[in-house]
């Protein structure tokens, strides 16, 4: 699929009153390839929730660092059981007790070429398995406006350097909108996530930002 099949502002302008819901069945109507993908961080389920009431057969991918907490992946368990998703799991090739080991840990903020290592043994090389295995055209994401400096210059449709278009159906949702989705639907939240690619506040763990 060609990006320029889309005009985006005509699009996007579209797309801005309507329901995150209705943004999925416009997305799936184009009728190519599509995934969704989820961290199973806090309110992960707010978009597997509304994924599920579309299509619950649509590819959902979850890219497993290896240092998720317990809680996360007690939450997540419930999640696949409960929404009855179609979820598939893919992980670094290395176990983070390993990496621990050859790379002293964690890479702190100031250590920007091990970051960057880093984010790409457990994020990026797994979620390029992903996309080779399904080979996407559109990608269902739960980004938000207010999450990072570099959503703020996308849109609901966007599309990202390798092609892809990227539809984010809560893209305007705030943080009290996702609260009040979640106790609306009485969803279980993860209360203790960490991901080890974002070592800062408001900085990108990669997914959204490479080519």
């Amino acid at each position: 699929m060609q990006a320029l099949d889309l005009d985006l502002d005509s699009v996007n302008a579209q797309l801005r009153t309507m329901s995150p819901q209705d943004i999925i069945r416009w997305a799936l109507g184009l009728g190519h390839r599509a995934i969704a993908t989820t961290s199973m961080g806090r309110n992960a389920a707010v978009m597997l929730h509304l994924v599920r009431e579309v299509d619950k057969t649509l590819p959902t991918i979850w890219v497993d660092t290896g240092y998720n907490l317990r809680d996360t992946y007690v939450v997540a368990e419930r999640l696949i059981r409960d929404l009855e998703i179609n979820i598939h799991v893919y992980s670094p090739q290395m176990t983070s007790e390993r990496r621990n080991a050859i790379m002293g840990g964690i890479p702190t903020v100031d250590e920007e070429e091990r970051h960057q290592d880093f984010t790409r043994q457990v994020k990026l090389e797994p979620f390029d398995r992903a996309l080779q295995d399904f080979a996407p055209e559109i990608w269902l994401t739960g980004i938000r406006q207010e999450e990072t400096e570099h959503r703020k210059t996308l849109d609901i449709v966007s599309v990202d350097a390798r092609g892809i278009i990227k539809v984010a159906p809560i893209f305007y949702w705030s943080e009290d909108d996702v609260e009040d989705y979640m106790a609306q639907q009485q969803l279980p939240t993860c209360r203790h996530y960490f991901d080890p690619t974002k070592v800062q506040d408001g900085r990108e763990c990669g997914l959204h930002t490479a080519a």
